[in-house]
């Protein structure tokens, strides 16, 4: 009798994947998912959310359909709150946020963040940052010629424009404006990205900052030369992009062993670039069967291939990654935490 237990025993355990694959395929097929990125249309969010949708799909298992759905809003904030609370706990529903919004959260530098980044499913991010440089554009007939113009006490002011707080364009604006004491105005609450990109281009604000791969592929042209920007700076980065030799880092501006713990602590959270999350709670099969799908899709012929005509950056990190990420976050020095916590409050914006 006891063999006979055992033997049940294990042929239960070697049926249990079997039957976990069967119950995440009958909840998938035939089914459509949502993908929800916290920005508009035409950004570099919307440009790798709608290029993962076309993908992903193929790579659960019952083959569901993906859908985006662009909530934008206070700088992605209000999607990643959706997702937190709102959104179905189920795995039907996906999304991307800002890269700044877990830093956010765990500073607690903005009393409208409602979830803990620690609790989301992780799924990914389809591109880290080695090489997805984050930059600073100022146009050319503007008063700011080189970034260190703004950095003497006399110098001209550089007016800048963003989303919200926990988005790069206004929390690097910030941390370099009273972080490292730049001459630099801040004009935060424009709807997304492509708004940012017009109210450059009609003069409205002198730049804007953003993804390398953002500009590639929703304005190839501000990349040509003798176009009416230019790159005056590029941050999360140690070294100088190859492609940007003669635009400085951050650090190269930093002038006190302070301002090189601050970019630090910075640099850290924008390696995870593009966060794809899911909402907390999903059943552990389902989130297993997210995780495996987003890497298969990430190493796809056909997705790299759509990925080099958009001129976007694939270089995944995986689940793994992000919360290893998201552990030295917390982990760093409690007061630098609270100087940038300081820089990045709400407040500070005004």
């Amino acid at each position: 009798m006891k063999i006979f237990f055992r033997t049940l025993a294990a042929l239960t355990l070697l049926a249990a994947p079997a039957l976990a694959q069967e119950s995440t395929e009958n909840f998938y097929r035939g089914r459509t998912m949502n993908l929800i990125v916290g920005y508009g249309t035409g950004g570099g969010y919307d440009v790798y959310a709608r290029h993962i949708a076309r993908h992903f799909g193929r790579f659960l298992p019952g083959q569901p359909v993906m859908i985006v759905q662009n909530m934008p809003g206070a700088g992605s904030l209000v999607a990643a709150n959706h997702l937190y609370i709102a959104a179905p706990k189920d795995g039907s529903t996906v999304g991307m946020f800002a890269r700044e919004m877990p830093m956010s959260a765990i500073m607690k530098a903005n009393p409208n963040i409602r979830f803990d980044p620690t609790q989301f499913t992780w799924i990914g991010s389809p591109a880290g940052a080695a090489d997805d440089v984050y930059l600073m554009f100022a146009r050319r007939d503007g008063r700011v010629k080189d970034i260190r113009d703004i950095m003497k006490p006399d110098g001209p002011e550089l007016v800048l424009g963003g989303t919200g707080t926990g988005s790069g364009g206004n929390d690097w604006a910030l941390l370099l404006r009273d972080g490292l004491g730049l001459r630099i105005k801040l004009i935060p609450g424009y709807r997304d990205s492509n708004a940012l990109f017009i109210a450059v281009e009609r003069g409205e604000i002198d730049g804007r900052s953003l993804d390398y791969s953002a500009v590639r592929s929703s304005r190839p042209d501000w990349l040509k030369p003798g176009s009416d920007v230019h790159v005056v700076l590029q941050f999360g980065v140690q070294k100088r992009h190859r492609d940007f030799p003669d635009a400085p880092t951050a650090r190269e501006l930093a002038r006190t062993p302070e301002h090189v713990a601050l970019l630090d602590l910075a640099e850290i959270s924008n390696t995870l670039a593009r966060p794809f999350v899911a909402p907390p709670g999903v059943p552990q099969e389902r989130a297993a069967a997210l995780r495996k799908a987003f890497m298969d899709m990430t190493a796809d012929k056909d997705y790299l291939a759509e990925a080099e005509k958009l001129r976007i950056e694939i270089a995944p990190l995986n689940a793994d990654v992000i919360m290893e990420t998201l552990r030295k976050l917390a982990a760093a020095p409690p007061d630098v935490l609270e100087q940038l916590r300081k820089i990045r409050s709400v407040s500070s914006q005004n």
